[in-house]
């Protein structure tokens, strides 16, 4: 089965502790529902830099990676449909960018 990274972007922080909180757990129970199809729950990076052939720059990337996730699904349009309703498009307005990954021959 085809498997999926997806990155978040974007999005407001919490206005308290507790919305912070209450966004968590239902982050926690989204990604339960997922089942078996959630591969990496996730991982949150930190400060990015931009490299290219030119250098390394201090300038932020203009849709910076907030973290990733790896699911399983049959296809693009199934994976789009498992996302919908990730609480971090609605609790916190950000972005969801989806990539399948491809398999390389050994």
């Amino acid at each position: 089965m085809p498997s999926f990274l997806f990155t978040y972007h974007g999005g407001k922080k919490p206005d308290t502790p507790e919305a912070g909180k209450e966004g968590m757990e239902k982050w926690k129970a989204w990604a339960a529902g997922l089942g078996k199809a959630l591969v990496n729950p996730g991982t949150p990076v930190g400060m990015t830099r931009v490299l290219t052939k030119d250098g390394v720059s201090d300038e932020p990337s203009p849709h910076p990676i907030m973290g990733f996730s790896i699911i399983e699904a049959e296809s693009m349009d199934a994976a789009i449909d498992l996302l919908k309703d990730c609480p971090h498009l609605h609790m916190f307005e950000g972005t969801l960018e989806v990539s399948e990954m491809m398999e390389m021959p050994a």
